[in-house]
């Protein structure tokens, strides 16, 4: 079994000096409560309204010290396996990205393909399958948001040997029945029961340029049900902790088996 906690916090790309000092105590204090794999939210470090590409481009650094020096030398500090999003500088960019850090180091960077939105105008999208890496917990998987939206994409990371799939977000409020949860939660949930893998989801709280979010910060199961469940409440920040079973092998019972029984020769438009 793996701890894992989903850092649910505000952010503010007004204040992010102090939205930022905010996301780094969530990770100490899911560090302190026994998690080993910290997740943070998309765009952790800066904020995600955005009004243009020139100011996502100002809030962008690289891929090695500032923001991401930062988190590594925590990720060492606690003896943590550590997954954020940041804005990240880099040619071609900017791009909406995601670092996973263990002991002080680097481990890979997953750029954002799937763009929501306006992300389109500020930032470039990624051009690689999702990032799965080798850690001491096991192969950790990396999407961001929307990505996790695409079935296809979590199969792949499946395939690819993924123990776990981890999705910074920031989940928009939209309009939705009363009595309904959000359709991206559903999503999760079905997507991690299709391939029988557990799904951490870090959401975002804090009401940002005039835009609301669903506080869906969650813990899913293999099986597809919730370990550990939302608040759906985007004001709220908290940190939303679970022990996930790793993916394991890919069977249903005796005779069936997720990607075993595909046909993918079927699946092609004629």
């Amino acid at each position: 079994m793996i701890r894992v906690a989903a850092c649910q916090v505000r952010l503010d790309i007004d204040a992010p000096d102090r939205a930022w000092a905010d996301a780094l105590a969530a990770v100490r204090a899911a560090a302190a409560g026994g998690a080993r794999l910290v997740v943070l939210p998309e765009l952790a470090s800066s904020g995600y309204v955005f009004a243009s590409r020139a100011e996502a481009q100002a809030a962008a650094t690289p891929a090695h010290g500032g923001v991401v020096g930062a988190l590594a030398d925590l990720s060492g500090e606690l003896d943590v396996v550590l997954v954020a999003g940041w804005a990240e500088a880099a040619p071609g960019g900017p791009y909406n990205s995601a670092v996973v850090l263990e002991s002080g180091r680097v481990l890979g960077v997953y750029r954002k393909v799937h763009l929501w939105g306006d992300e389109p105008g500020c930032f470039t999208p990624g051009g690689d399958p999702p990032l799965v890496v080798d850690t001491r917990l096991g192969r950790v998987a990396v999407m961001i948001c929307y990505d996790l939206e695409f079935p296809e994409w979590v199969r792949l990371a499946r395939q690819r040997g993924a123990d776990v799939v981890v999705a910074p977000v920031n989940w928009p409020l939209l309009d939705r029945p009363a009595d309904q949860p959000p359709l991206e939660l559903l999503r999760a949930q079905a997507t991690a029961g299709a391939y029988r893998i557990p799904i951490v989801v870090a959401d975002r709280a804090g009401r940002e340029r005039g835009v609301d979010w669903i506080g869906g910060s969650c813990v899913v199961g293999r099986d597809g049900y919730l370990l550990a469940a939302p608040t759906l409440d985007g004001e709220r920040p908290g940190i939303v902790t679970a022990d996930v079973e790793p993916a394991g092998d890919t069977s249903i019972g005796p005779r069936n088996d997720v990607l075993g029984d595909r046909r993918p020769d079927l699946y092609v438009e004629g």
